[in-house]
């Protein structure tokens, strides 16, 4: 017997051991030579043999059929390790424990780029079931490249049923949006974030952020909001208006506008913020106080526009300036999907689906003064 280490001369000098392994067989001496004779024949060019179906097929229909009756094996069941979605889970309770509260998580690399809704296709991942019903929203639109990738993601991954109606679904991310039809308390709402904390416009340093939460010490916000009045006689904030949650945490409700903002306030609904860039999830529970942050002199105010929808004729939703072909310029609804359904009826409200009364949904749109405001919104 020889060491591991060591060669047997013996083995060296008849051939056997590590260079009888890399000695060519008689088989593949016969099949080069079958090979050889193949080019010489062909003229140097020869077809390749008659493989199994999925290694060579003839047609494109025979390379997808092996690919589509793969399926997403290899992946576990919503993209995400279980590991992973117990971690999400257990950050997301501990947040809805805590309203507005940020709560780290371990954000993990996905399919997609940071800043393209990591952090809520994560939560989102998490919570899905075969029994969902998923629809997701890129301000305002179900159409957007980022809003089909990752409906597409969670489709195939998750097995579950896509949706572009808001009333039929049951878990929805959204960027930048919070859909005009009234939410129930059967739907959870997950919302993209790209900045979490609401007082680094006002100071860069997160540690000294973390201590003013700690000590809910917001006076550099509301000088900041002091300052915006003395320059523009109101608080012009145009998106991810700071609010209050239930007395305690200042919380950014994501790049909403400031139309969504007061449907944060005692919803029925779960709202979700994730962040996946800066690796937190804070939350808005059901029946939560959420109060923008004015003055008793300067309040909080919508958006207000100077025309209605020039699709559904609607004056009570949030709309958008959009640029036609030929160079117009009107005001068309953001959430197309409930566009659509005032299209088709007029005359239908945006808790149609619900049999109670919710506050929201009647928001008068504030009166426009074309003479004062110079015709434009803000």
């Amino acid at each position: 017997m020889t060491d591991r280490g060591e060669f047997d001369d013996d083995a060296l000098r008849t051939g056997d051991g590590v260079d009888a392994e890399e000695s060519p067989t008689a088989a593949e001496t016969e099949a080069e030579d079958e090979t050889c004779e193949g080019l010489e024949s062909d003229g140097g060019v020869s077809e390749p043999a008659p493989s199994s179906p999925g290694v060579a097929p003839e047609s494109v229909d025979g390379l997808l059929e092996g690919v589509e009756s793969a399926g997403i094996e290899g992946y576990n069941y919503a993209y995400l390790d279980e590991h992973t979605k117990r971690e999400v889970r257990r950050a997301t309770l501990k947040a809805i424990a805590i309203p507005g509260h940020q709560v780290p998580f371990a954000s993990r690399e996905m399919p997609l780029a940071r800043g393209w809704g990591t952090g809520g296709i994560q939560v989102s991942l998490s919570l899905l079931g075969p029994d969902d019903t998923f629809k997701v929203i890129d301000q305002g639109s179900d159409e957007s490249v980022n809003a089909a990738n990752i409906r597409r993601l969670a489709e195939t991954t998750a097995n579950v049923e896509p949706t572009r109606d808001t009333t039929a679904a049951s878990i929805i991310q959204t960027r930048h949006r919070i859909p005009e039809e009234v939410l129930t308390d059967e739907q959870i709402l997950v919302l993209q974030v790209p900045t979490t904390d609401p007082l680094r416009t006002v100071d860069g340093s997160d540690d000294r952020n973390r201590r003013r939460h700690a000590h809910q010490n917001y006076s550099k916000m509301w000088v900041s909001l002091y300052e915006n009045v003395v320059e523009w006689d109101e608080i012009q904030i145009g998106a991810a208006y700071p609010v209050l949650v239930n007395g305690r945490y200042l919380m950014s409700p994501s790049p909403i506008p400031r139309w969504d903002t007061p449907k944060l306030h005692r919803a029925e609904t779960l709202f979700l913020f994730a962040a996946g860039r800066e690796a937190r999830i804070y939350a808005v529970p059901p029946h939560t106080d959420v109060e923008p942050l004015a003055f008793e002199d300067k309040r909080f105010q919508r958006e207000r526009f100077p025309e209605a929808c020039a699709l559904c004729g609607s004056t009570d939703t949030y709309r958008t300036e959009v640029e036609t072909d030929d160079g117009k310029r009107l005001y068309a609804c953001n959430d197309t999907s409930f566009c659509e359904k005032r299209q088709r009826d007029p005359s239908i409200e945006k808790a149609h689906h619900v049999d109670r009364d919710v506050g929201w949904e009647r928001l008068e749109e504030p009166v426009v003064d074309a003479a004062s405001d110079g015709g434009e919104g803000r």
